[in-house]
Formats: C-alpha cells, structure tokens, sequence
C-alpha cells in the first residue's frame, strides 16, 4: 500500500500517519520528492481496510499495490485451476460445456433437453429448481420436486448437474441432488452464503454480480476458497449497462482481464449476458476466442412454451449449430 500525502503535508503530518499505521504491526518507509512525500506500507495492509487513514490531515490519496485477493490470485498459484466434477475436467485447456433449461419444468422437458444438447456434446445438464426472479409473481421453480428430477434426468443421461443455490439453508438439500453449486448474480456478495458453500467443498460456479467489479468479483470467490473450497468456477454473466438493446452488456474484457488475475477457470454465459436469442451464438464464437473455458448456454426443447427466459433459450438444432462453430474455432486455436 502507498499513502500519497498531500503537497503542503508537514514533517508532523507525515510522523502521524506513520505512527498510526506501525499501531497494525506494519512497517512504513518514507520517500520525499520534490513536491510531495510518499509513504510505503509494508506487511499485512488487509488490517487497513476499513481504517480511516484517508480522512488523516495531510493525505492526499491511498493506492492499493498488492491485491486484496491472495488465494484466488495467479501469484498463489501459477498454473491454472482444474476443477474435477465426476469424470468432468473443467480449466486447464478442458473447454466444457454447460446446457439446459433455465428452469426445471417436468420430467419430460427436462430429459428432452438433456438427450439433446449431450448429443451436441454437452457435459454439464443446467436446470433451476429454485428461481430468484425480479417479480414475485413470475414462475419461482419447482424447489425439491425440481432438484429430484434434475439429479434423475442426470443419471439417466450420465451428466453433470448444475442447479442454482439461494439460501444457505439449502446447501445440504441441494448438495443431495445436484453435483455443481451455482451462485447467482444476485446471490455474489451474499458473504454468508458464500462462507458456507466454501465450508461445503461442493463445486462452484460464481456468476459476477449485475454491477460488480473484476475485483468485487474475484473477492467474493476469495471468500469461498478461504474457507478451504478449492472448486470454485468464475463465470462472467454481462453486466448492466446504460445499453438498453440487449439485457446486460457481456464483458469479454473481464475474461481476458481474469484469466490474467487468477489461475480460477472462467466459463461464458451469452445467454444472460445478452437477452437476445440472435446474439448467442456470435457472443459464444467470441467467449472461445478471447480464451474462456466453457459456455453456459440456456437450451429448452420448445422455448416459446418456457416458463422461464424463453426469449433468450436455443432451440436444440440452434445449440447443436453453436457447438459446431466453438469446436471449428478451438482446433484453429490448437493449431
């Protein structure tokens, strides 16, 4: 951490800052320049969070040097993140992925959805048993009668399960049925939630919030993997934006910008990310190119009967087409 101190800021203004900062068992060193003195803060700035240093008389300004995420940093661990789920490698080069309806809707639905987009080369099932949704009054899930026809659906097709998780009340419930946690963007700084998942060691996948930050983002996965869950998948969702064409703004610069930051594997979601049915297969192409492990992609055998983000679900010969164009694009990577 760097204190930068203001151009008129005293030798006592300076000593001060100094003392008060040693009272955290830090160390400081003091450069003075021409027109300004800058204080380095040496050890475990973390303890400085939440302290009032910028309000002392004399500082100008307070820079973060070191990130305030360590286990989810490319710095604690160089190689990248593989992230097993059954015989399912997710990261590493592993490229997955991930299909199904955005709700669980019946037994039917569901093991039509899923017999499609495993031929198409799916490895992970997506279905919603529980439903947080803007209006109270829109379709909110099946709850267990949901998850007991994912986990069937599953084992009957032999995928990998995901299922959205919304209270920490649920965690063992849903540990039951499905085998991949998924965290909401509503549900990213959901601290409480994320301690206990993290206490689960139950596979993760972390949505980035609706109007968080890459930092905001990747501590919230800090959260988990401090509490000793090393499984934890980033997933980039779109963020709001004043753009009004589409439902979020996909940030593909946040992919290429994390795969920088974190050994954390990160898979794409077009689909929330967009809104827009004509806009997913464009934005999966780019997800694959710009380095993304995976896809996320919301698939229903009729959408215009779904009870749930219809308007933005592929129909399994839209998928199918989809999956032919990421797999063109990663063998001209490999190449």
């Amino acid at each position: 951490m760097v204190i930068i101190m203001k151009e008129n800021a005293t030798e006592e203004n300076i000593r001060n800052v100094c003392e008060y900062v040693r009272k955290f068992n830090l160390s400081t060193h003091v450069v003075n320049g021409a027109e300004r003195s800058i204080i380095g803060v040496i050890g475990n700035v973390e303890v400085l969070e939440d302290k009032p240093i910028s309000a002392m008389e004399g500082v100008y300004d307070v820079v973060r040097i070191s990130s305030p995420y360590k286990l989810v940093s490319r710095s604690a661990k160089p190689d990248n993140t593989v992230v097993r789920v059954k015989d399912v490698d997710i990261g590493g080069g592993n490229f997955v992925m991930m299909a199904g309806p955005c709700a669980v809707e019946s037994y039917e639905q569901m093991i039509e959805a899923a017999k499609a987009v495993k031929k198409s080369g799916a490895k992970v099932l997506r279905g919603g048993a529980y439903k947080p949704r803007s209006s109270p009054y829109s379709f909110q899930g099946l709850e267990e009668e949901g998850l007991k026809i994912l986990n069937a659906v599953g084992r009957e097709t032999g995928m990998v399960t995901i299922t959205e998780i919304v209270s920490s009340s649920h965690i063992d419930k849903v540990s039951k049925y499905a085998d991949i946690l998924q965290v909401g963007s509503r549900n990213m700084q959901n601290f409480e939630l994320l301690k206990e998942i993290g206490k689960s060691k139950m596979p993760v996948l972390l949505k980035r919030g609706l109007s968080s930050t890459i930092e905001e983002w990747l501590n919230a996965a800090e959260y988990i993997m401090k509490e000793g869950n090393p499984n934890v998948i980033l997933c980039e969702r779109g963020i709001r934006t004043f753009e009004t064409y589409t439902r979020n703004t996909l940030d593909l610069n946040a992919v290429a910008a994390v795969k920088n930051l974190s050994h954390l594997p990160v898979i794409v979601d077009p689909s929330h990310g967009t809104g827009r049915r004509d806009l997913i297969a464009p934005l999966s192409r780019a997800a694959v190119a710009v380095g993304a492990d995976g896809l996320i992609i919301e698939v229903h055998p009729h959408p215009d009967m779904a009870l749930s983000d219809g308007a933005q679900s592929l129909t399994p010969e839209e998928f199918d087409k989809v999956c032919s164009e990421v797999n063109k694009i990663l063998l001209a990577l490999k190449n």
